[in-house]
C-alpha cells in the first residue's frame, strides 16, 4: 500500500509530442505539462516516494505505448483509465530562437473525459499526499468535469492533501478570456500552492508586476504563491514570510524552453515532499529549469544527470 504523505499524484493530459529535430525532421515522444513534471519528479525522488499519473487514454495501440511508456518511466499508471473507442492527443512543437510555438490534434483525446467519473477522481485524490494540476488540465475539459475535478481535489485537501496548481494559461483552449480568468480563480481557490508565470498573468490578467500577481492569488487564499519569470527574478509570497525575490542563475545558452515551467514545479515541489525550506525549493526548481531549456524536448534526461551531480 502506498504511504500517502510520500505518493505526489498529477492529474492532466498526457499526448504525442511532435519534437524538432533538424530542417524538417521531428521526433515521436510524449509529454505534456502535468506529465512532464511527472516524469521529472519520479526521478528527482528517492526510493520509497510514488509518482502516479492520473488520466484516461484510448484503447489504441498508441495509447498503449504511452502507457508502456510511462511503466518505464517509473510512473505508477493504476491512476489511469481507459477508454474504450478513444485516443490521445498530439502536438507540434516549432522553435524560433528558443522559444517554442504549438500545433494541437486533440479532438478525440481520452483525456477531455477525465473529469466524467467523480468516484473515480476521489479515488485517485484520496491516496495522494501532493497532487498538481494546471490549467490546461482544466481546459480540456467540460464544465461538469471542472467542477468534478474540482470538488474531487477540495475534497483530497480537506482530508490533508497539498494541492498545487499551475495555472498554465492557454487562451485558444478557451471560449475567450474571460471564461478563462474565472475558471483558473475558481481552481485556485482549492489549491494550497500557485505557480503561475508573470509574463501569461501579465498578459491575460493585467499584473503590473509580480508582486500584483502574488496580492491577486493571495486575497483568493493561496497559502503560497511562487511567480517564476523566465530569466528574470522569480518572486514568493507565503502566509508564514514576506515577498522576496530570487534571481536565476543564467543558463549558458537557451534552446528550447519546453518545460521549463513544469520542470521547476517538479523541482519545487518534490524539495518540499522532502521537508527541504521554501528557499532551498525555489532554488532546486530553478536549477533544474536552467538545465533543461539547454536542451530540445520537453523530458531531458541530461538535465537530471547534471542537477544530480550538483
Amino acid at each position: 500500500m502506498r504511504d500517502r504523505e510520500k505518493t505526489f499524484l498529477t492529474i492532466g493530459e498526457c499526448m504525442v509530442e511532435l519534437a524538432p529535430l533538424s530542417g524538417d525532421d521531428y521526433r515521436a515522444g510524449f509529454a505534456g505539462d502535468t506529465f512532464n513534471s511527472a516524469w521529472y519528479a519520479r526521478r528527482l525522488l528517492p526510493e520509497g516516494f510514488d509518482v502516479a499519473y492520473g488520466t484516461c487514454v484510448g484503447d489504441d495501440a498508441i495509447s498503449g505505448r504511452m502507457l508502456d511508456f510511462m511503466v518505464q518511466a517509473g510512473i505508477d499508471i493504476s491512476t489511469v483509465r481507459r477508454l474504450p473507442g478513444r485516443t490521445v492527443g498530439l502536438y507540434m512543437i516549432q522553435l524560433d530562437n528558443g522559444e517554442r510555438s504549438f500545433s494541437y490534434w486533440r479532438g478525440q483525446s481520452a483525456a477531455r473525459s477525465l473529469g466524467e467519473d467523480p468516484t473515480w477522481l476521489a479515488q485517485i485524490t484520496a491516496s495522494a499526499g501532493t497532487i498538481l494540476f494546471s490549467g490546461i488540465t482544466l481546459a480540456i475539459l467540460p464544465e461538469q468535469g471542472r467542477r468534478n475535478l474540482l470538488d474531487a481535489l477540495a475534497s483530497a485537501r480537506a482530508g490533508g492533501a497539498t494541492v498545487a496548481f499551475d495555472p498554465n494559461l492557454r487562451p485558444r483552449l478557451w471560449p475567450d478570456t474571460a471564461a478563462m480568468r474565472a475558471a483558473i480563480m475558481q481552481a485556485a481557490a482549492v489549491a494550497d500552492i500557485t505557480l503561475p508565470s508573470f509574463d501569461e498573468e501579465a498578459l491575460h490578467f493585467g499584473d503590473a508586476d509580480p508582486a500584483a500577481t502574488i496580492a491577486r492569488y493571495r486575497d483568493a487564499g493561496i497559502a503560497t504563491v511562487v511567480v517564476k519569470n523566465g530569466e528574470d527574478e522569480l518572486h514568493v509570497g507565503a502566509t508564514d514570510a514576506p515577498v522576496r525575490g530570487f534571481r536565476p542563475d543564467k543558463a549558458p545558452q537557451i534552446t528550447d524552453t519546453t518545460a521549463a515551467g513544469d520542470s521547476f514545479n517538479a523541482g519545487f515541489l518534490t524539495a518540499r515532499m522532502q521537508g527541504r525550506t521554501l528557499d532551498d525549493s525555489v532554488r532546486a526548481g530553478m536549477d533544474l529549469a536552467a538545465r533543461v531549456v539547454q536542451a530540445r524536448g520537453a523530458l531531458v534526461e541530461s538535465a537530471l544527470a547534471a542537477s544530480r551531480r550538483g
